[in-house]
């Protein structure tokens, strides 16, 4: 009997042991896919001006996911050496904390989470378990190691000097890749506006206000509701001007957009998505917005899978980012690719080379390619992280 028992008991931790070890990547696997479509061929013209161009991402998922960030990984759509591939300057991390079962663009309720058992089977520190700060809190944490890990080649990035060295790096032999941290729903707040400050001073430096569901400060694109901003939203937006975080209207509601908009201070950005002139989803920009993000002096980044642009092709995205540069002009237009956010696309951002490609068969100028590729987010970012009293002087 006791044999017997021993013999369970084993079974059950080399089950669990499998469980934990291999679940995390099989669930990757099975949410972030390449598409395996054709890509058209990259001209020498294109690879060349490429390879100069300072790029920039303005949303990517890939901290909730357990690999290593460092090492080239065969799933999942982003890791350091791709984006070095890439020739990525500047990638924007965002950190999900939270999505409901069953989620989908039209109608969510907060009151599920599908995020707890990935927290859980990839061993996360207890502490993450139970509180969407500590989940966010952890992300920071998790880039700041493998950052330390690398002799520079990953660099964080949260104030313009950070920028500017990296930047200035960049025009040597190393290429260092930037990353700045990102909030996926500041329903990470758990209510309190002091918990942005613990945000701020782990190193974020952009937030949008919801995700898939409403929250205590505003509601989704994704909600039940759909309403605009709560009084603790609009402290919220405030005080994320003052420290020097950009807001971003991803995922919220026309309502939230646009009472967003009539209180910004400060340029807005649409981190990830398309635009309905394009692509007819609800989650995508009115002209009515995009004219709207463009006079704060935001920027519209567009994505790369198929709700946002309605294909996985290159070409679908330049013509999304022709549209804004049409409606309001070059200078608002940015990348946004949603890489490893659930999502399948054409190429991953090894292969970047095929969006400078696409915008070069589109009819855009070099100049016009170094500003939509990079030029423009690294304007903004670099204006939109120093704290306002810091920068009225």
């Amino acid at each position: 009997m006791r044999r017997w028992i021993i013999g369970i008991l084993l079974m059950i931790a080399l089950a669990a042991g499998a469980f934990f070890t291999l679940a995390p990547g099989m669930i990757e696997k099975g949410l972030n896919k390449i598409d395996g479509k054709p890509l058209p061929a990259v001209s020498a013209r294109a690879q060349a001006l490429h390879q100069t161009l300072t790029i920039v991402d303005l949303h990517s998922d890939s901290l909730l996911w357990s690999r290593d960030f460092l090492k080239r990984a065969d799933r999942g759509h982003m890791d350091l050496p791709r984006l070095q591939e890439g020739n990525v300057a500047l990638q924007v991390l965002a950190s999900t904390t939270k999505s409901p079962k069953g989620q989908n663009y039209d109608a969510n309720s907060g009151e599920t989470d599908n995020i707890t058992g990935l927290v859980v089977a990839q061993l996360q520190p207890v502490r993450t378990w139970n509180s969407l700060l500590e989940r966010a809190l952890w992300h920071a944490t998790r880039l700041h190691r493998a950052a330390d890990e690398t002799d520079g080649r990953l660099r964080p990035v949260s104030g313009p000097r950070d920028i500017e060295s990296l930047l200035a790096a960049r025009q040597g032999k190393a290429s260092p890749t930037g990353a700045m941290l990102s909030i996926e729903g500041l329903h990470v707040l758990e209510g309190k506006l002091a918990n942005l400050d613990k945000l701020h001073d782990a190193g974020f430096r952009m937030a949008g206000l919801t995700h898939f569901f409403d929250n205590d400060l505003a509601g989704s694109m994704h909600g039940l509701k759909k309403d605009g901003l709560t009084p603790l939203g609009r402290q919220v937006v405030a005080r994320m001007e003052d420290r020097g975080m950009i807001v971003d209207i991803a995922h919220c509601s026309n309502a939230c957009v646009a009472d967003i908009l009539k209180i910004a201070r400060r340029p807005v950005v649409s981190s990830h998505g398309g635009v309905q002139a394009t692509c007819k989803v609800n989650r995508n920009l009115s002209d009515e917005q995009i004219r709207g993000v463009a006079a704060t002096g935001g920027l519209i980044g567009i994505g790369y899978w198929d709700a946002a642009v309605c294909d996985t092709s290159p070409a679908s995205i330049a013509k999304a980012m022709k549209h804004v540069r049409d409606l309001v002009g070059i200078q608002y237009v940015a990348l946004g690719s949603d890489y490893d956010g659930a999502t399948t696309v054409r190429f991953d951002t090894s292969k970047l080379a095929q969006v400078t490609q696409a915008l070069i068969e589109a009819g855009f100028t070099d100049d016009e390619i170094r500003a939509a590729m990079g030029g423009n987010a690294i304007r903004v970012l670099r204006a939109g992280i120093v704290p306002m009293s810091a920068a009225a002087r």
